[in-house]
């Protein structure tokens, strides 16, 4: 197992914390995290292909161990953070994994670097709407109708019985058991603060521009082609299998793999993961 340096850079006057794992010189890839999560979400992955592949996780702002901004972030904004933070490590070209906000994070950036992007690994990021799952409901009714009482409802979610849902609400007992409560007991202490509290509202609120930027996305895959790895955890109210077969439509020869798994399929597929990653990465990008 590679070790994994832990490390802090400055960009725009916040701090910036970030795990790296392999060989500056190796093909790198980079690791933008989901909701309610942090780099910690990769802290097994890293070590893990650090042998071959030079692994960066930056926890963004406002989330995890950086700093967080005095005006919430947009998803427009945090596409540009990664940016920034991929140019101040000084990556060139990279594989993206893409799960949960992070897919849109890193999206908004192959979007306006398409050259940059060597590979995709797409892991419970959903970029199709015929096919969000029935845990957007909620969140679909608010878009439509933002009020008052549908803003407490976002606000109400941002908690550590929220957070444990988010991680463990879909799965099986035979998965659920696998899941520390290190994620939602370690991220709920990062984010209980009136500040982090209300910026990660304002993101709910602001999630409802993502769906007008999926066709974007969809059409870069058409145009790109990038090499993909689709690994899915179907288990999933958000995003469930039809979102992972979705990308087929546009991508018909992405390497599609279901996995016993949940939303956090690092969580309870890590070895299975190692592996299909290992195979993909070690044919496309090296």
């Amino acid at each position: 197992m590679t070790p994994v340096a832990h490390r802090t850079i400055e960009i725009d006057g916040l701090d910036l914390f970030y795990r790296e794992a392999g060989p500056p010189d190796a093909p790198a890839v980079l690791l933008p995290h989901g909701y309610p999560c942090s780099s910690f979400q990769f802290r097994h992955l890293l070590p893990a292909l650090g042998d071959r592949w030079h692994l960066l996780a930056p926890d963004l702002p406002g989330f995890g161990l950086s700093d967080t901004p005095a005006e919430p972030l947009t998803f427009v904004d945090y596409g540009d953070w990664l940016g920034r933070f991929a140019d101040a490590v000084g990556l060139g070209r990279f594989a993206l994994y893409l799960h949960d906000y992070g897919s849109q994070f890193g999206f908004r950036l192959a979007l306006g670097a398409p050259e940059r992007v060597a590979a995709l690994v797409i892991q419970n990021g959903d970029i199709y709407e015929d096919e969000l799952g029935p845990k957007y409901e909620w969140l679909k009714r608010f878009w439509a109708d933002p009020t008052p009482a549908g803003r407490e409802q976002l606000a109400a979610n941002v908690a550590e019985a929220g957070f444990r849902d988010e991680f463990v609400g879909e799965l099986p007992p035979h998965l659920a058991e696998r899941v520390t409560p290190d994620l939602w007991k370690l991220h709920w202490a990062l984010m209980d603060t009136p500040a982090r509290r209300a910026h990660v509202v304002a993101l709910f609120e602001d999630q409802a521009t993502t769906l007008a930027d999926f066709p974007a996305q969809q059409a870069y895959l058409r145009e790109h082609r990038p090499p993909a790895l689709i690994a899915w955890g179907p288990h999933d109210g958000y995003m469930p299998e039809g979102a992972a077969r979705a990308y087929l439509r546009d991508l018909p020869d992405a390497e599609l793999h279901l996995l016993d798994a949940g939303h956090w399929a690092l969580e309870t597929s890590l070895d299975e993961i190692v592996a299909l990653m290992r195979d993909f990465l070690g044919r496309v990008w090296t």
